[in-house]
């Protein structure tokens, strides 16, 4: 009979895991507390559903977006990302097996818009599919400037070096995949990420 593993050592597994650390590893530092191994922890982040710890009332400025493809097995996806300039707080993720500027509006409207109001958009100008988006959704459009390219390009290879050490342990084999697992990755990711962010902020 298994033992059910205390919720506040998953917790701290999985902070453990965001900061930085390999599925080993984060065993070996749980390993003086509660014996578990890098299967565990694996099946910790498959199952985890964080909750948004950002509220409506954040105030954000500016939504600064980039997207970049993604190898999950044999597949690539885009990976869409959204993020303020003051906190580099991450405002919203998406994922989708092609660009276009329908699924660039959807990701501005239903994952930023919808929750921090109409903002002005800063991309990087390499489709149309922004500038289109934007003008549908009547929402000023600009060009990165250095600090903000600067600022997205981080944020999205740290994501890519993340998901990347993941899927290297335990690259998907489902058929057919929904990419549910990917999904749930990274909104673990971006759970951590912001909360550290406002704890330091608290401090």
């Amino acid at each position: 009979m298994s033992i059910r593993t205390p919720q506040k050592y998953i917790y701290y597994a999985l902070q453990l895991y965001s900061s930085g650390l390999s599925l080993r590893k984060t065993s070996q530092r749980l390993f003086p507390i509660i014996k578990r191994n890098h299967v565990s922890i694996w099946n910790w982040i498959q199952s985890y559903k964080p909750q948004k710890i950002l509220q409506k009332k954040k105030k954000v400025m500016e939504f600064i977006i980039d997207e970049t493809l993604l190898k999950v097995s044999n597949e690539y996806v885009w990976l869409w990302v959204a993020i303020e300039p003051i906190d580099k707080i991450i405002l919203g993720i998406r994922i989708s097996v092609e660009r276009s500027m329908l699924i660039a509006e959807r990701f501005i409207h239903d994952e930023l818009s919808t929750t921090y109001g109409k903002q002005s958009v800063s991309t990087d100008g390499g489709g149309a599919w922004y500038p289109q988006a934007c003008k549908f959704l009547k929402l000023e459009h600009h060009l990165h400037s250095t600090f903000e390219k600067g600022i997205i390009e981080r944020t999205i290879q740290y994501i890519k070096d993340r998901t990347e050490s993941f899927d290297d342990y335990f690259p998907c084999r489902k058929y057919n995949c929904k990419l549910e697992h990917v999904m749930n990755w990274l909104n673990l990711f971006v759970y951590m990420h912001n909360k550290m962010i406002v704890e330091s902020m608290v401090k």
